[in-house]
């Protein structure tokens, strides 16, 4: 595909966004969940080995397709590699599956009821070599702890500027800045991001549009004008912490949002599962988040 494709895929077509980025701070959590224990691996290496050999088993599952997977966001270190024989986003767009790649290094500590991003010195490299590799887009992501306006338009404003840097290198951002479901004053920070990202959707350079990925609302509907807003690409949602049942009938009372899940995906797969069994806990998992996708 190239990437007037993969736009008209992402901007138009059914189905959802499949996040397999986990980074090295949440990888041992996610191959515990795969069912690979920390004694499994001793180094670094042996325990990214072990996350990548998940990830393409993924990809290269019969039901991995385009049919209802419509992109899936990378590490890094996912993108470097291969699945099934061929570089992984490669691999991703021969069964039209668009890849997007994870370009934060992580998250500050929390400062006015926020988490900003971290610096990303080498981004514009990391870019170019993502859009050589055939990479349609980008994530990157902070967290809200607290509905604390100035917490929350330093957010937005950082998530924003990092966002242009991203559309002049030819990339397509998605723009995360993810609500902590847990926090108390959840339904205030959905509305006071709501409006700072209008705010800053009108002052995006040039005609370009902009993907959000947010976390499911506390009331159905607040994000509403994101979705039909006119420089929005499409607004994914997160997991969040949710199980996938409860995830997916969040997700279903937001008419327009679909799921970008991670947790909510893959948490009945396990690495002891034969082939026939890991594609049928996979299929099982693709049919219902894409059914909650298409509400």
């Amino acid at each position: 595909m190239n990437y007037a494709e993969m736009l008209a895929k992402v901007s138009t077509a059914s189905g959802f966004i499949a996040a397999l980025d986990q980074s090295g701070g949440s990888t041992p959590k996610a191959l515990r969940g795969y069912g690979v224990e920390e004694d499994a691996y001793t180094t670094e290496e042996e325990m990214f080995g072990l996350i990548h050999d998940m990830r393409a088993r993924i990809i290269t599952a019969p039901s991995f397709s385009g049919e209802k997977v419509l992109g899936a966001i990378l590490f890094e270190r996912t993108m470097d590699g291969e699945a099934g024989g061929k570089p992984v986003p490669t691999a991703l767009q021969d069964r039209g599956v668009v890849p997007f790649l994870k370009v934060d290094k992580g998250l500050e500590e929390e400062v006015d009821g926020v988490q900003m991003m971290k610096p990303m010195p080498d981004l514009d490299a990391l870019l170019q070599r993502a859009k050589a590799k055939g990479v349609f887009g980008t994530k990157k992501r902070s967290v809200i702890n607290q509905a604390s306006p100035s917490g929350i338009a330093a957010i937005v404003k950082q998530q924003f500027d990092v966002a242009e840097q991203i559309l002049a290198a030819g990339l397509m951002p998605i723009i995360e800045p993810e609500v902590n479901i847990k926090s108390v004053d959840r339904a205030q920070s959905d509305i006071i991001l709501r409006d700072e990202i209008l705010k800053a959707l009108d002052k995006v350079s040039s005609d370009h549009k902009v993907m959000l990925k947010l976390s499911i609302p506390a009331e159905a509907g607040t994000f509403d004008a994101l979705i039909n807003h006119p420089r929005v690409l499409r607004v994914v949602a997160l997991s969040g912490g949710y199980a996938r049942p409860e995830a997916c009938a969040e997700l279903a009372k937001n008419k327009g949002m679909i799921a970008s899940f991670s947790r909510a995906l893959l948490e009945d797969l396990r690495h002891q599962m034969t082939a026939e069994e890991f594609d049928t806990a996979l299929s099982s998992a693709i049919d219902e988040i894409h059914a909650a996708s298409a509400t």
